[in-house]
């Protein structure tokens, strides 16, 4: 999709973050973005960004755990801009906390939202890409989902998940003039970690060093854009943490003392 001018780009978790971050992106590109999350208040105000680089943007509010809403939403998208052309699956939660400590109804709840309300949204969405002909899919997935990362023991099982399920459907899609585009992420300058939940339920509050310090959110909204517009089937996004996932595949046995090291 070399141009993504008047092209309807549905962002999930689009009020914050790499999320808000893409829809700017998007609109700087003439695209229309579709933006939803469970904040309107916070959706109005990406809004206006993208209405001065841009000629229309809707907000959409949407509580993606609401498995009974996303029919609705979908039906909503294409009642007001009478297409999706790209869905980017983006909203989602990361974890922090050990294992041992984790109730199953935690893990279970990171499972619900970063895998299975991915995968509702996305068959609701194929089918209207199929019928038109064409189309888009993008998930915003981790380097979690390349292996597995401590205190990230159900966030790296639903990014795994997603790496599969993705991989599995781009190959299904191969002639159906239906792209896929898996983006793994490392450390970005979001309030990812903050808003991490933890073995209580609670958010974590705290800004992750290597988070603070990661790649600026626009930066990473860039190159995802342009792997978009190239059709890539995969991209890695990030700094020097990317390493680990070459290390995991050529040198494991390095790979194995390093990720021992990580606390939090």
């Amino acid at each position: 999709m070399k141009n993504l001018k008047g092209k309807v780009v549905w962002i999930t978790g689009a009020s914050s973050g790499i999320g808000e971050a893409l829809a700017i992106a998007f609109a700087r590109e003439g695209a229309f973005p579709v933006l939803s999350a469970r904040n309107r208040q916070k959706l109005q105000q990406v809004q206006q960004q993208c209405l001065q680089h841009t000629a229309e943007c809707w907000i959409l509010p949407l509580d993606l755990s609401d498995a009974a809403a996303l029919e609705g939403a979908a039906e909503a998208v294409v009642q007001q801009a009478g297409r999706i052309d790209l869905l980017v699956n983006n909203a989602g939660r990361s974890q922090r906390s050990l294992a041992r400590n984790t109730p199953l109804q935690i893990d279970r709840e990171i499972m619900e939202l970063n895998f299975f309300s991915v995968v509702g949204l996305t068959k609701l969405v194929l089918q209207q890409m199929l019928r038109q002909g064409s189309g888009h899919l993008v998930v915003i997935s981790s380097i979690t989902g390349k292996f597995g990362f401590p205190w990230r023991t159900a966030y790296s099982a639903s990014k795994h998940a997603v790496q599969g399920y993705f991989e599995a459907l781009r190959a299904e899609l191969v002639n159906e003039h239906i792209d896929v585009t898996i983006v793994s992420p490392g450390r970005v300058n979001t309030n990812v970690s903050k808003n991490a939940i933890t073995a209580t339920g609670e958010a974590y509050d705290k800004m992750d060093d290597g988070q603070a310090a990661g790649m600026p959110a626009d930066e990473c909204a860039a190159q995802i854009v342009k792997a978009i517009k190239k059709n890539k089937k995969e991209i890695l996004v990030g700094r020097k943490e990317l390493l680990m996932v070459y290390i995991r595949r050529f040198l494991p046995a390095l790979f194995y003392k390093l990720v021992t090291r990580i606390k939090n």
